[in-house]
């Protein structure tokens, strides 16, 4: 093996920690575009040839894009910073290049029937803790959901109401009316969901308010009966309900029978698709036509009743001009008449 001396070893390993750290500084004929609000850089700067003769194409790349990642980290660090949380950060302005996307951009989210409301009444959201101190348990416990603070159904001991009936469970009647509460939450957000993606909701069962409409009753019931086995052919009839309105029952081929039915429907289906020209239904043209000269003699019996209105009342005023001479050549010759006594 042979000898190295101190100086030799001391120069190779320099030359590896140049290797392993490089500097931060990195020199281009061209300036790098930054778009820094999309973390962009684009190098303008011509690739030559020689670079890739002298070095292998994965090295050259590797270094060209080390380079540039480093000159897009140094254009980073230049812009304002601030500490979050024992970290600090780089505020990025506004991006300046648009970006092609596959799909438009995501609407904003509808407001809510009570986000809608507070913004009319002017209500603010104030934050709230989530722990709260129960002086039952003296201790935090959080302001909602499971071990909440001042949970009413973990009592022991319920006081009974003077109107409510002594023999009902308490315990069991807060129990339900929770339930129903959990129940009318998740309705009302399965609601604000459908509402917010443009869903019809079907008016299919009652939905949980005061007073139920006549319409939304029967509705509700029929579909309760004829969700039987035997749709409802076997329930017992109300004195005044009317009978449920029944769909049409598909109808469907059998798997095993003729198949020569079957062979003869599938040519037919071939040819119609093999036609160029479209299959022409001689009863609906027949019919077609029909209506057209239906419509058109309606309108010209209409168009013939009209004109001999317009002539009978033509006359009429022909007639009512011709009194109205006669009348004036009456009144002519009575002025004339009127005139001879005077000249006596």
């Amino acid at each position: 093996m042979a000898a190295c001396s101190v100086e030799e070893l001391l120069a190779k390993a320099e030359a590896q920690e140049a290797e392993t750290l490089k500097s931060i500084s990195v020199q281009k004929e061209l300036d790098l575009e930054f778009d820094i609000g999309n973390l962009l850089a684009c190098d303008k700067n011509r690739i030559e040839p020689r670079d890739l003769r002298e070095k292998s194409k994965e090295d050259f790349l590797r270094a060209l894009a080390r380079d540039n990642t480093q000159l897009l980290v140094n254009e980073i660090w230049k812009q304002p910073t601030e500490r979050v949380e024992e970290a600090i950060v780089a505020k990025l302005p506004e991006p300046s290049t648009r970006l092609p996307r596959e799909k438009l951009p995501p609407k904003p989210r509808p407001p809510t029937k009570w986000e809608q409301f507070a913004k009319l009444k002017g209500i603010k959201k104030k934050k709230k803790t989530n722990l709260v101190w129960d002086e039952t348990a003296k201790e935090w416990k959080r302001r909602w959901g499971y071990k909440r603070a001042g949970d009413d159904t973990k009592e022991w001991l319920i006081e009974v109401p003077e109107s409510a009936d002594p023999n009902e469970d308490q315990f069991a009647k807060r129990v339900k009316a929770k339930k129903e509460r959990v129940a009318k939450n998740e309705l009302n957000r399965l609601k604000n969901i459908a509402r917010s993606q443009k869903v019809k909701i079907p008016a299919v069962t009652l939905t949980p308010k005061a007073s139920q409409s006549k319409d939304e009753l029967a509705r509700a019931e029929s579909v309760a009966k004829t969700s039987t086995a035997s749709l409802g052919r076997f329930q017992d009839r109300l004195p005044k309900e009317n009978p449920a309105k029944k769909g049409k029952k598909r109808k469907f081929e059998p798997l095993i029978g003729n198949f020569s039915n079957e062979k003869q429907k599938q040519l037919e289906l071939l040819k119609v698709m093999d036609t160029k020209k479209p299959k022409l239904d001689i009863t609906k043209a027949v019919n077609k036509q029909m209506r057209q000269e239906d419509r058109e003699e309606a309108a010209a019996k209409h168009k013939k009743a009209a004109g001999k209105k317009g002539r009978k009342g033509g006359s009429m005023g022909g007639k009512a001009r011709g009194k109205g001479g006669k009348g004036k050549a009456a009144g002519g010759g009575g002025g004339k008449r009127r005139g001879k006594p005077g000249k006596r």
